[in-house]
């Protein structure tokens, strides 16, 4: 048998808006949730969603219908479920319909989309339950599959992911850690007994999520028979692709006159005429085959940017001052048990937020700016300070 494994991450992040020095102290009004300015946030999710979210679920669910051995893989934040359950709880109604038919599964992740695993591990616990507690909440299932966020792993999270019961865990199957090796076969973590690892084909994956529409790539256009003679061809090295993408790079990162809504419909249609061929959820791609040997990353491996690191967060003076006065502020907030301070505070410390504080150069840049809500990471990082200062002002009143 040859499978596909179809992982699609969902998250939109709340963002905090363009909060002014002066607002400190008088304004704890930091995210915007109406139409009060272009980046509000409901006013983003709606687009996106007629962009992507709406088109997409409805190509899966087709498909789901008309082929009952297709299946795919989501890991959906906290913040989106948020946000869609505000203005959009059919999105969820949809999700939950493909997970009761079994052939969607919900992978497991930090409700904040955070990188708290970095920097504070109860923190990083406290957020991974509130996620398992929201799928139970919304799908009726418990996540038995695991992603930190941005693919972020190293041999110390898988050690983690086997200590609470997780059976597969995901991550980015890097040239430089593979050494040779095929991401196309189930892997387990070096000092795991019972994990498996499951790797992403990041250059199958990425010619759909980043190459698609690129007219300056020598093999633009891309058509199915080109694209499932290259995953013929990839079998050869096993019989295990693993397409992981961002959900959003169907209508919003490759718009729909790209073709990728019909590019993705027919590929599908394809794949499944073989006989031997299967789409596969994480869960079951890790049962195809015993591990074909151990995988180690001592070093922390993510999905994004040239480098494969943490650098995308953690790469200028900006973002490492930022999450350092964040997570120092951590104890006193949750000692306040204060619902709205803790939210707040825990809002701060997704992922995307650093982020729109890079200033690497070149393409990096360019995907860096393409993401932002701001104008520059600058911006990004005064605004980003002028909410925690206030924070800390709510902190300091409550302390009294």
């Amino acid at each position: 048998m040859r499978a596909i494994c179809l992982y699609l991450h969902i998250h939109q992040p709340v963002r905090y808006r363009q909060y002014s020095v002066f607002e400190v102290g008088n304004d704890s009004n930091y995210f915007n949730d109406d139409y009060s300015g272009r980046q509000s946030n409901k006013r983003i999710f709606e687009k996106v969603m007629k962009k992507s979210y709406r088109p997409m679920l409805n190509l899966l669910e087709k498909n789901m219908q008309a082929h009952p051995d297709f299946k795919v893989s989501f890991s959906i934040t906290g913040t989106w479920l948020e946000q869609a359950y505000a203005w959009a709880p059919d999105l969820i109604a949809q999700i939950r319909r493909m997970v009761a038919r079994g052939q969607a599964e919900i992978v497991g992740e930090t409700y904040y989309h955070s990188l708290a695993f970095f920097f504070d591990k109860e923190e990083f616990n406290s957020q991974v339950n509130l996620h398992t507690k929201k799928i139970q909440e919304y799908f009726g299932v418990t996540p038995k599959a695991f992603r930190n966020t941005e693919l972020a792993y190293n041999d110390e999270l898988a050690h983690w992911a086997e200590e609470k019961g997780y059976d597969v865990i995901l991550a980015e199957g890097w040239d430089k850690i593979l050494n040779g090796k095929s991401p196309n076969y189930v892997y387990r973590p070096t000092g795991c007994n019972n994990l498996k690892l499951l790797l992403k084909n990041y250059r199958l994956s990425d010619d759909i999520a980043f190459r698609f529409s690129d007219r300056s790539w020598k093999e633009f256009p891309l058509t199915v028979k080109k694209y499932q003679n290259w995953l013929d061809m990839d079998c050869l090295q096993g019989n295990l692709i693993n397409l992981f993408m961002d959900f959003e790079t169907f209508g919003e990162h490759q718009w729909v006159d790209t073709g990728i809504f019909e590019f993705m419909d027919k590929l599908i249609e394809s794949w499944l005429k073989e006989y031997e061929n299967k789409f596969v959820t994480v869960s079951e791609a890790a049962n195809l085959s015993a591990p074909d040997g151990e995988i180690s990353m001592p070093s922390t491996v993510t999905w994004a940017d040239t480098e494969r690191d943490l650098s995308a967060w953690l790469s200028n003076p900006m973002q490492e001052s930022a999450m350092k006065e964040l997570y120092a502020l951590r104890t006193r907030i949750l000692d306040t048990k204060d619902e709205k301070i803790i939210s707040d505070w825990r809002y701060l410390t997704t992922s995307d937020h650093p982020y729109s504080m890079c200033t690497k150069y070149w393409h990096d840049g360019d995907v860096h700016a393409y993401f932002s809500a701001y104008a520059s990471p600058y911006e990004s990082y005064m605004y980003f300070m002028n909410v925690l200062r206030d924070i800390a002002y709510r902190l300091k009143l409550k302390e009294r």
